[in-house]
């Protein structure tokens, strides 16, 4: 059934059209993704169907009692509402018996006098016979469920005490309890945290309700999606299939439309020399021949999104680059209890250190990250910052001084030239500040316009280019993804492929975790962290694997017994690692190395490789015909104790080896 038809939608931007002629429809089930660049109109398209803003050209129709639950990038809400208040303010019948059940329900825990107890009683066995006649009981637990995996617990919060996260979950929250066929949602997996992100992926892929989605999380639309429609040039096209399918025919069209420009032009030509003759188009023949000759002149010509990657020349890290030891951290809730986020944890970050923060909100991520940069104190612990150490910290929500001496604000050239007019590559070239803000979308006349006139998104995506012109050999990235595109996020993952500093990030994106980082560090939210030697996929993975052997192991009572016995022969984990954890490559080995041993391997393993390079010059000095013999003895010597110190890291090597990888 047909829940969505629009036809020949238009909206006028600030001085241009963002949108028209947009004409697509959607089914009952159907799973649908609006993707383009930053400011072609893809939130505003979706607030003109839910209604909040109004298309000056085409028509909306949904199907009759199907209904639409709105997410906005940024929901609004009444300050003074309860979060149960707020996410039951829907008129949906089957949610205004429920919202009048737990109402009851509350009243009557509350030891009412007795009179109006009797009262209360007998509009509970009402609603309860209601409940039970609608078949409602089943849609309140998964209303629990959402809840609880949201970790919305305390209702009776007011909406304006909640942080900007939180107001985003429990606005997601409302519309998926919502009784409605159709979700609109923009950036839903914005504030989530992965394993959060990971069951609303599954929750949206098995829904029985029509869902259009605008979002930069390329996982999520491969596992989600069936239908991709790409916002571009003011129009709206349809790519059947899932990401990934999109990405094979966009290249595919692109080759098309590459060889069709190519022809036209081959064409022209020709047509070109005809007209500079001078024919007499007095006949009919020649005037059209005219007209399709301007035609082709006057056409919209195909442009090919620009391919980018650079690396820069970083700057060189010395000996010493960031160490941590036995740092703590707690904050104070508001009932006056303390959170421990960081306890007695210790580190030594090395060349080309490639980290995850992996944890779910509140865990103290942000706070991590704060302390490494030296923007937060920690309560107690030291921290060791290498000389030639030079973060770019790009944090979450950065306030961006944007106005100079004066109260002068800044081009957007201007705000760029202040870090770096130029930046080195790597292959020696220089790229001035203008060519990279125009690889970033920041192209012509914007360039020389005032900073204060950007949207939310490009001021961060500017702040980016001006990180990376300061040309930081230190990355520290707080949610990155957050508001920009893909064809953003690619350059910015082309960038850190390349890049040679060391990185730390904490993003909810999976595909870019998976691209930019091979470890992670995992916060619990009590003080402890643990390591894991792989990519956040693979984490994922563990985890289901985990949970699958927990469920297994409460099925039966052998199992149970089976379990206990495994667990005492195994030898013991270490404190800062999980228990166990997904090997890359099979052992006969009884165990897997700890995290603190897989840096031990892979230290062990570059230290061998130095000292076979430095024995192989020793070997050739010494049969060098040197007859210095000082110099001879200085050599032996060194020789004996290389050789000496590679065979005790041989074998520590190989007993390493021997366990299962981390």
């Amino acid at each position: 059934m047909n829940v969505l038809s629009i036809k020949d939608l238009g909206k006028i931007g600030r001085d241009e059209p963002l949108f028209s002629g947009v004409s697509f429809g959607l089914n009952s089930g159907e799973k649908a993704a609006l993707i383009g660049r930053n400011g072609c109109g893809k939130s505003t398209l979706l607030a003109c169907i839910a209604g909040t803003l109004t298309a000056e050209d085409g028509t909306i129709v949904t199907a009759k009692e199907c209904g639409i639950s709105f997410l906005p990038q940024n929901p609004g809400y009444n300050p003074e509402d309860t979060i149960r208040n707020h996410i039951f303010k829907s008129e949906s019948s089957k949610l205004s018996v429920i919202r009048r059940y737990d109402e009851v329900c509350r009243s009557l825990a509350s030891n009412p006098e007795p009179k109006l107890a009797s009262q209360l009683q007998g509009q509970l066995d009402t609603l309860f016979e209601e409940m039970t006649r609608r078949d409602l009981w089943n849609y309140e637990s998964q209303i629990k469920q959402i809840l609880t995996t949201l970790g919305i617990t305390a209702l009776d919060s007011t909406m304006g005490s909640l942080s900007g996260g939180m107001v985003k979950k429990v606005a997601l929250a409302q519309v998926l309890i919502d009784d409605t066929g159709l979700l609109l949602l923009d950036e839903p997996t914005n504030q989530l945290d992965i394993q959060s992100i990971a069951w609303l992926e599954e929750y949206l892929r098995t829904t029985e309700r029509a869902v259009l989605m605008v979002t930069h999380d390329r996982y999520f639309l491969d596992n989600v999606c069936s239908s991709i429609y790409e916002l571009a040039r003011k129009r709206i096209k349809l790519y059947t299939g899932n990401y990934s399918q999109y990405l094979e025919k966009k290249e595919t069209e692109a080759e098309i439309e590459a060889n069709t420009e190519k022809h036209i032009e081959s064409v022209l030509r020709t047509e070109r020399e005809w007209l500079m003759r001078g024919p007499q188009a007095r006949g009919t023949k020649a005037r059209a021949r005219v007209d399709a000759i301007h035609r082709m002149i006057n056409r919209e010509k195909f442009a090919a999104d620009k391919g980018f990657t650079f690396e820069v020349a970083g700057r060189r890290l010395g000996g010493t680059i960031l160490e941590l030891e036995k740092i703590e951290k707690s904050w104070s809730r508001p009932d006056g209890s303390k959170q421990t986020v960081l306890k007695d944890f210790s580190y030594t970050f090395r060349k080309g250190e490639r980290l995850g923060i992996f944890g779910g909100n509140g865990t103290g991520k942000s706070t991590l990250l704060n302390i490494l940069t030296g923007t937060l104190e920690p309560d107690s612990g030291k921290l060791k910052t290498g000389i030639n150490t030079v973060f770019g910290y790009y944090q979450q929500n950065p306030r961006l001084q944007m106005a100079g001496e004066g109260g002068h604000v800044p081009t957007v050239l201007e705000y760029i030239q202040e870090a770096a007019e130029v930046i080195t590559l790597n292959n020696g070239k220089t790229l001035s500040a203008a060519r990279l803000l125009e690889q970033f979308g920041f192209e012509g006349r914007i360039q020389y316009s005032a900073t204060t006139n950007l949207s939310g998104g490009e001021m961060k995506r500017l702040y980016l280019v001006r990180l990376l012109m300061g040309n930081p050999n230190f990355l520290v990235l707080d949610e990155p993804t957050n508001d920009f595109d893909i064809f953003t996020l690619s350059i910015l993952e082309s960038f850190l492929e390349g890049y040679s500093g060391c990185l730390v990030v904490v993003s909810h994106d999976r595909c870019f975790m998976d691209k930019t980082v091979d470890t992670l560090l995992i916060l619990d939210g009590q003080g402890g962290v643990s390591g894991f030697v792989g990519t956040c996929s693979e984490y994922i993975e563990f985890l289901k694997q985990e949970e699958r052997k927990s469920n297994t192991t409460k099925s039966t009572p052998e199992q149970k017994a089976a379990s206990l016995q495994n667990a005492d022969k195994a030898p013991a984990a270490s404190d800062n690692t999980p228990s166990s954890a997904p090997g890359k490559a099979a052992s006969t080995s009884s165990r897997r190395r700890t995290f603190k041993e897989q840096r031990e391997y892979q230290d062990l393993e570059e230290q061998i490789m130095m000292a076979e390079d430095r024995k192989t010059e020793l070997e050739t000095l010494l049969s060098g015909g040197e007859t210095d013999f000082s110099k001879l003895g200085a050599l032996t010597e060194e020789y004996n104790k290389l050789t000496a110190g590679l065979e005790q890291a041989y074998t520590r090597w190989e007993e390493l080896a021997e366990l299962q990888d981390y």
